[in-house]
């Protein structure tokens, strides 16, 4: 029993459970995220959703995002990148990319955190004082 490990969660299976629940559906529905491509074996690619929280400048708006999950997944965060365009503290206005220095979660990776838990935080974060009232660039 000297070579005792902790039993980790292989990659594919990990996604494979991340992947059904978003296709369940997340909480109150104002999340959800699923496969970019069902034929990408090694289930790199995603795209998230996150609907704008009221009584913030977001309300009614949708943002779509492209999670990246490298070969290092889950061991190291998924590349974060909104879409759409969005102006958030956490975001690099130029290219939409989530900058890990100012979103701890990235920065703080931990293995059972989630795509489900980033993007769950990122509407969390457009509810904080910082951004909530921050002017949104226009639509489309």
């Amino acid at each position: 029993f000297r070579n005792k490990k902790v039993l980790l969660v292989p990659r594919n299976f990990r996604l494979l459970e991340e992947l059904e629940r978003g296709e369940k559906g997340i909480g109150d529905g104002t999340v959800s995220y699923g496969m970019d491509d069902a034929d990408d074996v090694y289930m790199q690619s995603w795209t998230g959703t996150i609907i704008g929280p009221p009584n913030t400048v977001h309300e009614g708006r949708i943002y779509q995002l492209k999670l990246f999950c490298g070969k290092d997944y889950p061991d190291k965060p998924p590349s974060v990148k909104f879409q759409t365009r969005i102006n958030m503290s956490c975001v690099n206005l130029e290219t939409g990319a989530v900058e890990p220095r100012f979103f701890p979660m990235l920065a703080d990776w931990q293995r059972q955190y989630t795509m489900e838990d980033i993007l769950l935080q990122l509407k969390k974060d457009m509810m904080s004082p910082q951004n909530r009232k921050l002017a949104q660039p226009p639509e489309g």
